[in-house]
């Protein structure tokens, strides 16, 4: 693709505006930890909202949609719109409590939550597990897909890339702290939505696509449905019922785990107030789903008619590296279509989406490791500049594994896999353990062994000529973890009553689970109501999905079925706004 010198100027101009935060601000996030891990905890809903999208949003996304689309249909997004379950219960059940809390980083949680070498050890483990190794997976799966569009685009070796593309993010992040993160990604997510419009309004004027009528009767209706076929049992097992009725409660997966938590948690704890932390989380979500996934869908499916195949992708761009063709590449090679100016335009955007995600993950995993480990176990008592300091260090090492780490991966998908699969049985802790007292850290270390030693089992018999599939795989370990940390919950003591008094005291969650904690705590029940939580948390579901799929329909000319979305949506809609305000029960959150 040839860029022209208009392209460069807008890709120049844009990065210019986007990172121009960072430098107003390099020396309020330099002044302390609060303020570079945690923006002073004085974001508005508005902004901790945008920079959860932003950040979620990154190169490897729109790869990673057009990989399942190609592989398997439209229905084959199920595997991460079934997280849509998960956001809605942070929000409902969890985002006020985590800002109750008060920690620096949602692994403190450990410290207050439970007591003991055992609470310290989960917070440290943790801090290596989260922040190093899966941090840099995250980010290794983020370059190779701004790798591979840089070798479509630009010609460029994933070296040169890498090179390039490490050097803009630690400058950006280890400069700005938070506040320099949340705003960017503000202005981020407008450019890269821009884009992601513009490559779908392109794609649609391609010849052989013939817009959105030619594009819907040449693709087969079975990729086009938003359920997989029922007659395919695996397929329906794996793609939809198992995410829906498993997968969404029991997996961790950055950006949706159970309970919140990562960069996530992060921004809830930057919020002012906790229904700044609500708002924000909600907007997220709708966001995430509702708003961004049909321009990435349109272009994939588009793609299917231009590129059927990856020798297609091949022979059209006979310079690009075979060992990065895959069919998350078709989405960069969907770009080729897009006319001087709009082309600057996405390379600015998907730029833009990159460093958001990339300064986000190096800023919360450089958190875990400098605040949780560093500070916590190696050097506690040291001045708050010093910390930033080797804040910002760390996080040029994280880069540089990162990048390293890049090499090893070879699509978005098998990143994606990889996550879900080591994360696999350990999200009902998470849930849980805010709502009943006797779950205790080594019920967490119990989940995080046995989660971790099953999906090395799978991973040994799949090497070795016995592989499971994937869908029966996640089963086996959710049931396999849940009885392993259960039985080691009650045949281990229970966290100690100072603890548990202090925590109710703090953060005040809701239900049965706590009523000996509560009554000898000598508080006011909650004013939260679980009751009330669940019936908005299913109402805000069908908000979601109905303009998901609304949206869907209308663009596949199916009036009728998009008219009866429109009312679930403005039905649940109606519901929510009814509800919300009393959300707090007795007594209103600051």
């Amino acid at each position: 693709m040839q860029l022209t010198s208009a392209d460069w100027v807008i890709v120049v101009v844009l990065l210019v505006v986007s990172f121009l935060p960072a430098i107003l601000l390099a020396k309020r996030a330099g002044s302390s930890t609060a303020e570079f891990f945690t923006s002073g905890r004085a974001a508005p809903w508005w902004l901790v909202g945008v920079s959860m999208v932003a950040t979620t949003f990154s190169t490897d996304t729109p790869n990673l949609v057009t990989n399942l689309v190609r592989e398997q249909g439209v229905a084959n997004n199920w595997a991460w719109w079934a997280f849509l379950l998960t956001g809605m219960a942070t929000v409902f059940f969890y985002a006020r409590m985590w800002r109750r809390s008060g920690v620096l980083t949602d692994l403190e949680f450990y410290e207050i939550r439970y007591a003991g070498k055992a609470a310290s050890f989960v917070r440290g483990f943790r801090a290596l597990y989260l922040g190093l190794f899966f941090n840099c997976v995250i980010m290794a799966s983020v370059n190779l897909a701004a790798a591979k569009i840089a070798n479509v685009m630009l010609g460029w070796p994933m070296g040169k890339t890498l090179v390039i593309c490490a050097v803009l993010n630690v400058l950006f992040a280890a400069t700005a702290g938070l506040w320099g993160v949340l705003v960017t990604d503000f202005i981020q997510f407008g450019i890269a939505m821009t884009g992601s419009v513009a490559a779908a309004v392109f794609a649609l004027r391609q010849p052989e696509v013939g817009g959105l009528a030619g594009l819907f009767d040449k693709i087969p209706a079975d990729t086009l449905s938003l359920l997989p076929t029922f007659s395919d049992s695996g397929l329906a097992l794996s793609v939809l019922i198992i995410p829906l009725t498993i997968q969404w409660w029991s997996v961790w997966y950055p950006g949706a785990e159970p309970g919140g938590g990562s960069y996530i948690a992060q921004r809830m704890l930057a919020s002012k107030s906790e229904k700044d932390a609500f708002a924000g989380t909600l907007f997220f979500n709708a966001a995430h789903y509702a708003l961004r996934p049909w321009p990435w869908i349109i272009v994939a499916l588009a793609s299917m008619i231009i590129y059927p195949s990856l020798d297609d992708i091949a022979t059209a761009f006979p310079y690009v590296d075979r060992a990065l063709i895959g069919h998350d590449m078709a989405y960069p090679a969907m770009l080729n279509f897009l006319p001087a100016g709009f082309l600057g335009l996405m390379v600015a955007g998907l730029l833009a989406a990159y460093v958001s995600t990339l300064s986000t993950h190096l800023n919360w995993g450089t958190s875990y490791l400098v605040h949780d480990m560093y500070r916590r176990f190696l050097k506690p008592g040291r001045e708050e500049r010093h910390y930033v300091l080797v804040g910002r260090i760390v996080t040029a090492l994280l880069m540089l594994v990162a990048a390293l780490l890049t090499f090893a991966l070879e699509s978005a998908s098998q990143a994606f896999q990889l996550m879900l699969s080591v994360g696999a049985g350990t999200g009902l802790i998470y849930l849980l353990r805010w709502f009943w007292w006797r779950v205790n850290a080594w019920s967490e270390v119990a989940a995080m062994v046995s989660s971790f030693l099953v999906a090395v089992g799978f991973f040994v018999a799949a090497k070795t000529g016995h592989a499971v599939a994937g869908h029966w795989a996640l089963v086996i370990t959710v049931a396999a973890t849940t009885v392993v940390w259960l039985t080691v919950t009650f045949l281990t003591r229970p966290t100690d009553r100072a603890t548990l008094v202090s925590f109710y005291k703090l953060v005040r969650p809701a239900g049965p689970g706590w009523k000996d904690v509560q009554a000898e705590a000598g508080v006011d029940p909650s004013p939260d109501s679980l009751a009330h939580a669940l019936l908005c948390w299913v109402l805000g579901c069908a908000f979601i999905y109905s303009a998901l799929f609304g949206a869907g329909s209308y663009l596949y000319g199916r009036t009728g079925q998009g008219t009866v979305f429109l009312v679930v949506l403005l039905a649940s809609g109606a519901g929510l706004v009814r509800l919300l305000p009393g959300l707090w029960g007795r007594k209103a959150a600051a």
